[in-house]
Formats: structure tokens, C-alpha cells, sequence
């Protein structure tokens, strides 16, 4: 094949001290094709490379001032330029000078005086060859960037349907509590109206008949009737607080659950913070290993908020899960008169923005560490006590699905603090840092 004949294309740097070479060089690449420029020392090449990159760079070892080796090393120390491969021009044989050209990171050499075929040929191998890795790095690129996508997906599809079995299971064991519940409730009443009938009827038959039968007076005697009389009514109050109770409980399960809350809706953030509080009352109570959990809270005035309230019950279930799990490991190696407390506050940041900050007074989270809270996977917790999950689906429930931010200010030996900030309706433009 004729070098007339090539069709070859690309841009190649001939880096050369000497006009003949470099006109037997521009002339053989021009006619196949290729984009010839041209350095005559190599301080022009590096001067060169600043304002365009070649695809690759032709470059004589002997020239004066920066000579091929220094300029080689230059170029691969700089990251705009260091994948641009570099083919040494050398009239030397010596094989000490091609091993040194070769640490450098050249990728070839071609030996002086020029043999056309086999600079074409050389050229055009490396060129298919950076041509072929570029491509492997766009398409490893890709390939992170898609199984990154997958892993995110899965995350949030783990999640939500984890989130969403325990909504169910909320909701159902409301609903089933819920029923018989209201059947007690119901008949407390009539069954205190009965109570009072009674202890009217004992009062009536005192009066009536001062002096009943012995066997009677026996008997009233033995079961203490007036203590009955005392105590029934205490009793039957205390059944319908007690009953009260449940049903708050239970209407603070369906609050948190809020099955039948999937779009956006204007909602008190108290209520689903309160709700979260009585789910996890049970972790806040003093152990073996840890003292009771003092929460403290300081709620300002917040206007309905536009969310997803479900998914913002699951960001203070996690929020307030993390601060109990570290309050507790800190209790290990506490100091004697430390006691354990979570405080929340909300507020109004700006006019359209509600700020909700959960903070801990534990051990605190080194700066190594905060950089990759929200990151999926990454959790501090032992093996089998953590996914690495929940900051990670707090962060895409509070940035992605409410256009607001969420941030972490901890001080190793203070405490942690979470800060949520949304805006009051979703459209609002995002609030500065």
C-alpha cells in the first residue's frame, strides 16, 4: 500500500531540532492523511501543548536546551498531557538511552534516518491503541456511573418497600387495637352508670335498713363494702385513661404510618415528630447499660408544610434511631455524672423555609467520617447492627423528593446536631447554605 493511499486521521506534535527531519516527517504523515504541527525545541512543544492536545507526539531525544527525556518527563508529570503517547526519534542504538525513554513513559521508538513505513505503521498502531483505551475508560466510566444508578435504585426500592411492610404493619395493628378498643371505651360509661346504681342501691338499703340480717352484715363486713364504694369509681377512671391512651397510641401509629398520605399534603411536622417520639418511647427508657434518655423540645411556630409526610416520619425515625444508638455506646465509657439527652428544636429559617435540628450529646463524628455520612453503605456500626441505609434515604428524601438540604454539625466530645431545612410549599427555589 502507497502512503497516498492511507486514509488515516489525527492530529500529530513533530517535536524535532532539525528542518530536514521535520519536512520528511510533515510531508509522510500530511500525504496519509494525517494533522501535522510542528515544535522545533522542546520548550516550544510544552508551550504548545498548553493551547491544544495532539493525539500524539513525535519527539526527538537530542535537541538542545530541554533535550527529548526532560521534555518526556514534563509532559507526564502534568495531567492535561500525560496520556498523550509519546514515540522517541533517536539515531542512538544504545539500549541504556531506550530503557530510560521507556521509564519515562514513552511508548516507542523509532530509529533515525525515517523509514516511512515503519513510522506509519508505528504511528497508526498507537493511535488505534490510545483510540481503543480512551474508549475503555468512556465505557468503564458508563458502566461505574450505571451500576452507581443501580445501586441507588436498589437502595431506595429496599428501603421504600421496607418502609412501606412496616406502614402496613403499623396501620394493621392500629386498625386491629383500634376496634376492641372502642368496644372498652364504649361501655365504660353505661358500665360507670351501673356502678353508681349499685353503690346507690347499698346507700338505699342502709338507710332502710339500719340493722341488717348477721349473715349480711357478715359478708359486708368480710369484702369491706365501704372501700368497695371508695375505690370502684377510682377504678373505672382509671380504665378510661388508661383506654384514652391507647387511643392516642393507636392514632399516633396511623399518623405515622399515613398509608393513605402518598402525595404531597400540608401537615403539622409536630404531630409526625411526636408520633416518631411515641414509637421509640420504649428505647428512651433507662437500661442495664444506659440511663433514661432525657428529650428536651423547643418547638417554634410552623405553618402546614407541604410533604410527603410519611417519608419525612421515616427522616426523624432514622435521625432519632442514630441519636439513641450513639447516646448508648456512649454510656459504655461515660463519665459518672453524664446523662444522656436528645434535643429538638424547629424553627423558621427564612420566610418560606422550616428548619427541624435533632442534636445528641455524645461522643460526636470526626470530619473523616462526616464527609461520607450520606454516602450508601457506609455506616460506623458493627457488622449486622447497620445497613448504611438511613442517611442515605434521608438525604434523597430531603434533597430529592423536598427540594430542601440536610446538614451535620458534630464536635467530637460534644454531640451531633442534624439540621433538615424544607420549604414551606414544594416549587420555592432552594435555600443557601
Amino acid at each position: 500500500m502507497s502512503v497516498a493511499q492511507s486514509t488515516s486521521t489525527g492530529t500529530i506534535l513533530v517535536v524535532d531540532d532539525n528542518p530536514t527531519n521535520i519536512q520528511v516527517l510533515f510531508d509522510v504523515l500530511s500525504e496519509s492523511g494525517y494533522r501535522v504541527a510542528i515544535a522545533k525545541s522542546g520548550e516550544a512543544a510544552l508551550q504548545r501543548l498548553q493551547s491544544y492536545h495532539p493525539d500524539i507526539i513525535l519527539l526527538d531525544v537530542m535537541m538542545p536546551g530541554i533535550d527529548g527525556f526532560e521534555t518526556c518527563q514534563r509532559l507526564k508529570t502534568d495531567p492535561t498531557t500525560r496520556n498523550i503517547p509519546v514515540i522517541f526519534m533517536t539515531a542512538l542504538s544504545d539500549t541504556v538511552d531506550k530503557v530510560k525513554g521507556l521509564s519515562l513513559g514513552a511508548v516507542d521508538y523509532i530509529t533515525k534516518p525515517i523509514q516511512h513505513e515503519e513510522t506509519l505503521a508505528r504511528v497508526r498502531v498507537h493511535l488505534q491503541l490510545s483510540s481503543t483505551q480512551k474508549a475503555l475508560e468512556q465505557r468503564t466510566t458508563e458502566l461505574s456511573q450505571t451500576l452507581d444508578n443501580l445501586r441507588q435504585t436498589q437502595v431506595h426500592l429496599v428501603q421504600s418497600e421496607k418502609m412501606s411492610s412496616l406502614g402496613q404493619l403499623v396501620a394493621g395493628v392500629a386498625h386491629e387495637i383500634n376496634n376492641p378498643i372502642n368496644f372498652i371505651n364504649g361501655n365504660l360509661e353505661p358500665a360507670a352508670e351501673h356502678v353508681r346504681d349499685l353503690i346507690a342501691f347499698i346507700e338505699l338499703y342502709r338507710e332502710c335498713y339500719s340493722q341488717p340480717h348477721p349473715k349480711i352484715q357478715a359478708w359486708m363486713d368480710e369484702v369491706d363494702v365501704e372501700y368497695i364504694e371508695e375505690d370502684l369509681p377510682k377504678l373505672i377512671d382509671s380504665m378510661k385513661i388508661g383506654c384514652d391512651r391507647i387511643r392516642q397510641l393507636v392514632l399516633s401509629l396511623r399518623n405515622f404510618a399515613r398509608l393513605d398520605e402518598s402525595h404531597l399534603k400540608a401537615v403539622d411536622l409536630h404531630e409526625g415528630i411526636e408520633s416518631t417520639l411515641l414509637i421509640l418511647q420504649h428505647c428512651l427508657k433507662a437500661s442495664p447499660d444506659c440511663a433514661a434518655i432525657q428529650t428536651s423540645k423547643n418547638y417554634g411556630e410552623l405553618p402546614l408544610v407541604e410533604c410527603y409526610p410519611s417519608q419525612l416520619n421515616q427522616v426523624f425515625m432514622n435521625l432519632l434511631g442514630n441519636a439513641i444508638d450513639a447516646l448508648k455506646e456512649q454510656a459504655r465509657n461515660a463519665p459518672p455524672l453524664w446523662h444522656p439527652k436528645i434535643s429538638i428544636r424547629t424553627y423558621m429559617s427564612e420566610p418560606n423555609w422550616v428548619n427541624i435540628a435533632i442534636a445528641d450529646n455524645g461522643t460526636g463524628i470526626p470530619d473523616e467520617v462526616k464527609m461520607k455520612l450520606f454516602d450508601p453503605f457506609f455506616t460506623t456500626k458493627p457488622v449486622g447492627k447497620g445497613t448504611g441505609l438511613g442517611l442515605s434515604i434521608c438525604h434523597q428524601i430531603v434533597t430529592e423528593k423536598h427540594k430542601g438540604k440536610i446538614y451535620c454539625y458534630s464536635t467530637l466530645g460534644q454531640g451531633t446536631e442534624f439540621v433538615v431545612q424544607i420549604p414551606v410549599r414544594q416549587g420555592i427555589g432552594q435555600v443557601g447554605a
